[in-house]
């Protein structure tokens, strides 16, 4: 049963709630997709994980996905059970109690902030150089007043409705996916041509294989892979919102992984193939660049082609990165865990605006502070993401399985599926979390190179917003006691009734 008491049509002459069924399955599934960015992740992680493991790359790739289609699978069952725009917060609080549950939300809200301001500096940076303005983009003054531009927009776009922000993502996805195809065939075509420019490489069956290259560099390349899926829980963020909330927003989540891992295997194999793995690893510290050098080689003077499609993918994510951030500040608003001024609902569009402009603003300040200290540092707040999201990820597998303890018994279906799986999903990205903080201890290991406190920057920054938390946390404890009276409980027989085969 939904804890929703003020989430969908709100009492007569009470506070408005969210537009219930303002989008459907179809919505749903794009704006899960163009949160993970697919375009942008893909030029971003391309190049360092070739330099790891090489022609493997599609293999980790597939590899990578593993874990979060266990997770997405505790994402669809938590919420056929509880349709709450908090997701892992509201869920997490169910299953193990107000503690956990308010530190899960917590790093959902700080994902939106750490991240919201570098991908609108890739949209413009990728738009201005797809429209020949190369010195716009090199001038640091313009392309942060049109960064901060951009979000403002995009977040005004969240503001005025949902329907709105699912007409926008759809075409925003469609632009998107045309000219990553248009790449990837234009690419493969040469390749089998012998027309290519560069030392390009026929692809082979055996690049499926993750374990090709082994060792250290696998562990790294899959902390690279796993968070290339990231985001497409948004989706279950909207589930006040969608039609059929109890299996459409679950469905949509599972359905954005798999549509990913054909997405980023095929696409990694065109590039890979072209490129060929010597230019890949040469140009890796390029980071998100590197197709732009690519375009460039394959596609002549359709340049602007890839180009087009990192920019219109970091501007759709750009969008869709603030609606998990502001829907789970609502969510924990309404339960009393923050104050009450984010639970506001805008009476005409029928969408948690305090919130949505909250998560902008504190976004907006994160990237100027940040972008004065330097680019790379930038960078280093991206890494952190990796630590928060593979806490909240686990949190979320772990919940499931707790929450439905006393169900798994019941069908082998119910074994794999909710207690198996999720649990399977959330110990690998406890390793690979485990795995980061190693990595991020060594400076050197940062895009900075520099120590912040004989520690890597990102794991500062990582540890940073934890400790902030958990104060922020402690004093609410205080301030408003009510939400920490909640107890957490166990699934009863009614969410499983109907299953779907």
């Amino acid at each position: 049963m939904a804890t929703t008491t003020e989430g969908t049509e709100g009492e007569a002459g009470g506070p408005p709630g969210l537009k219930a069924n303002a989008i459907g399955f179809v919505d749903a599934l794009v704006i899960g997709l163009n949160a993970t960015s697919p375009a942008y992740s893909l030029a971003a992680v391309i190049g360092p994980v070739v330099a790891l493991v090489g022609i493997y790359a599609p293999g980790v790739m597939f590899a990578s996905f593993v874990p979060m289609l266990l997770i997405a699978s505790a994402f669809y069952y938590l919420n056929k059970v509880d349709q709450d725009c908090g997701t892992t917060f509201s869920w997490v609080t169910r299953a193990m109690g107000p503690w956990s549950g308010w530190l899960g939300g917590w790093a959902i809200a700080m994902t939106g902030v750490l991240v919201v301001g570098s991908l609108a500096d890739v949209a413009v940076t990728f738009g201005l150089l797809t429209v020949g303005l190369d010195s716009w983009a090199e001038n640091e003054v313009v392309r942060q007043l049109l960064t901060v531009l951009l979000i403002l927009v995009m977040t005004g776009v969240c503001v005025i409705g949902t329907e709105l922000s699912a007409r926008v993502q759809n075409v925003l996805i469609l632009a998107q996916v045309a000219c990553l195809l248009a790449f990837a065939v234009v690419a493969l075509y040469r390749v089998y041509a012998g027309t290519g420019t560069l030392d390009s490489v026929r692809p082979a069956a055996d690049w499926m294989n993750p374990f090709g290259s082994g060792g250290a560099s696998l562990t790294a390349a899959l902390l690279l892979g796993v968070f290339i899926y990231w985001g497409w829980e948004s989706a279950v963020n909207l589930t006040e919102e969608i039609r059929d909330s109890a299996s459409a927003p679950g469905r949509a989540a599972v359905w954005s992984t798999i549509v990913l891992l054909v997405t980023y295997v095929a696409v990694g194999f065109a590039v890979v193939a072209y490129a060929g793995p010597l230019f890949l690893s040469e140009n890796a510290g390029e980071e998100e660049f590197v197709f732009a050098l690519l375009a460039g080689e394959a596609m002549g003077g359709w340049d602007w082609v890839v180009l087009l499609a990192v920019s219109t993918s970091a501007l759709a994510s750009t969008q869709t990165t603030i609606i998990p951030a502001s829907r789970t500040a609502l969510s924990m608003a309404r339960r009393r865990a923050l104050p009450a001024s984010f639970g506001r609902i805008h009476p005409r569009y029928r969408t948690p605006d305090v919130s949505t402009w909250w998560v902008a603003g504190i976004a907006i300040v994160w990237y100027l502070v940040v972008r004065q200290i330097s680019e790379n540092a930038l960078f280093d707040s991206l890494t952190a993401l990796s630590l928060l999201i593979a806490f909240y990820y686990a949190l979320t597998g772990i919940a499931c399985a707790v929450y439905y303890r006393r169900r798994l018994t019941e069908s082998l279906r119910n074994l794999l599926l909710i207690g198996v799986g999720p649990l399977v999903g959330a110990g690998l990205l406890i390793w690979l979390l485990v795995e980061s903080v190693i990595d991020m201890a060594d400076p050197a290991n940062s895009y900075s190179g520099v120590s912040w406190l004989g520690l890597g920057p990102p794991l500062v920054i990582g540890i940073g917003i934890a400790l902030v938390g958990v104060v922020v946390m402690l004093v609410w404890r205080f301030v408003s006691p009510a939400f920490w009276s909640e107890r957490p409980g166990v699934a009863g027989p009614e969410p499983l009734k109907n299953e779907e085969s």
